[in-house]
């Protein structure tokens, strides 16, 4: 199968794919919370306040640290250039110094935060896979695709020559080559992991647990797709960056989980408590 990148294409103004789902992930990601809110009874407007501390801290984390990689701080103000785990860092920290200044103890917005972000992490690897970003390493299965317009284009020069990838020396380097559609495996993976997060969100064992276990879906999940993904960051063997970094979440996520399994109720504080007159 072919793939080109999905473009709306309104003359001064373009939309790409990745910025369409990016935009449904962040609305998605509100939704969820607000509607955890609302059945315990909390302010709903708590979650507009994450949602824009995301989306900020997000963004800034996201391109920081695709400078740090490439060294090129010119990728500062390009459209492309924003890597997940920055993102997730910079926007937790924000989301993080936000609930501090409300007021509202940190265990509660974890809880209430986990499922929305493997939802919106689900949304943003279709983004990926709708610009042609991110993609696999070569293959023969019958689902492999093609991205003859992608972010590069999996031609044989781009995926030997940038990747890394070891392709038969004769083989003409125009050629498109079909690869993995990784970003549709990630999307796959997380929607189950939130399934399983929004299902257990009145049975965790206790504020703050639920995170640790997105913590361990979302470190675990990258790693497996890392095996696959078409990368150029194998900077610890055959490890790549985010694999050494997935180690690290799936570590944190089982300490918070056994810190958090048990844990007492715990107040809320006036902000989310308070009822407006």
């Amino acid at each position: 199968m072919t793939v080109f990148p999905f473009v709306l294409d309104f003359g001064v103004i373009q939309i790409t794919g990745y910025g369409l789902m990016m935009m449904v992930g962040f609305l998605v990601g509100s939704w969820l919370i607000a509607l955890e809110l609302r059945r315990r009874g909390w302010r709903e407007e708590y979650a507009s306040d994450i949602t824009l501390a995301a989306v900020i801290g997000g963004i800034v984390g996201a391109k920081l640290w695709y400078v740090v990689l490439t060294g090129d701080p010119n990728a500062l103000l390009s459209r492309g250039g924003l890597v997940w785990y920055g993102g997730f860092v910079g926007g937790s920290l924000a989301v993080w110094l936000n609930g501090l200044r409300l007021k509202v103890p940190t265990t509660i917005t974890a809880h209430l935060v986990a499922p929305a972000l493997a939802a919106a992490y689900a949304l943003g690897r279709i983004g990926c896979f709708l610009v042609n970003d991110d993609y696999g390493r070569p293959t023969t299965l019958p689902w492999g695709m093609k991205f003859p317009q992608g972010m590069p284009p999996s031609t044989v020069a781009n995926l030997r020559e940038q990747f890394g990838v070891a392709l038969p020396a004769d083989m003409d380097p125009t050629t498109v080559l079909a690869v993995h559609p990784t970003q549709l495996y990630e999307a796959g993976l997380m929607l189950a992991a939130f399934a399983v997060l929004w299902a257990l969100r009145d049975r965790a064992k206790g504020l703050g647990w639920l995170f640790g276990l997105y913590l361990v879906f979302g470190g675990a999940e990258r790693f497996i797709i890392e095996v696959l993904r078409a990368k150029d960051d194998r900077f610890f063997g055959p490890f790549t960056l985010a694999q050494v970094v997935s180690v690290l979440l799936v570590t944190i996520g089982f300490v918070v989980m056994s810190r958090r399994a048990g844990a007492g109720k715990v107040d809320p504080g006036p902000y989310l408590t308070k009822v407006d007159a």
